[in-house]
């Protein structure tokens, strides 16, 4: 697909330098700064939240693309679309039951809404929300931890999802998240994918992005 976007991960900056990491990725090709939220529940380690984000909002006029690994993302939600986010996205795993109604609860304050899976969750056990999601995030790593190998079996998933939105006429945009690099990134844009997440190999300059 053509016109696919790259949203660098700020988890993977300088923390002593956040202003010269958005700097950065404003001068790249960047089109979105993905956001990654971890909560030390969900995940085992804590990063940021809508403090950093509110601070950082009005150094970059790219869409902030905030990613919940958190318990609970519904108490999150409002807070991060107040702080600035562009684009909110939770993990099924960890609001399996409420996943429709956040979806609808995102949309409705006029952001996009995103629902991503880990490595062994199926395509199938979220596909009864593909008519409410604008981005579904594919997690090639286990999350919480940036600088991981990717597991080239995820990307069948987004195979996968190409084919069910085009043949159900959807428009989500599949995202990727998790050890893309320069040696991984041809492998990535085969599969159909929309949106690539790299955090380690952007900052270090290894990813050699091409649309």
């Amino acid at each position: 697909m053509e016109n696919r976007i790259l949203a660098p991960s700020l988890l993977s900056a300088d923390f002593s330098d956040l202003a010269g990491a958005v700097k950065k990725i404003n001068a790249s090709p960047a089109g979105a700064l993905h956001f990654d939220v971890m909560d030390g529940s969900f995940v085992p380690e804590i990063s940021f939240g809508q403090v950093v984000l509110r601070s950082i909002r009005p150094l970059s006029a790219l869409p902030f693309d905030v990613h919940l690994m958190t318990e609970n993302p519904g108490r999150q939600i409002e807070a991060f679309s107040e702080c600035g986010a562009d684009w909110i996205t939770f993990h099924y795993e960890s609001a399996a039951s409420e996943s429709e109604a956040l979806l609808k609860k995102i949309r409705s304050l006029g952001k996009k809404a995103g629902v991503s899976i880990k490595p062994k969750t199926r395509v199938e056990e979220v596909q009864n929300l593909l008519d409410f999601a604008d981005i579904i995030l594919i997690m090639t790593v286990e999350p919480g931890f940036g600088g991981q190998r990717l597991i080239g079996e995820c990307l069948e998933k987004v195979s996968r999802l190409a084919e069910i939105r085009e043949e159900l006429g959807l428009n989500y945009k599949i995202s990727v998240d998790g050890g893309v690099n320069g040696q991984t990134l041809d492998e990535v844009l085969k599969s159909g994918v929309d949106i690539v997440v790299s955090g380690s190999a952007f900052f270090n300059g290894t990813l050699n992005w091409r649309n």
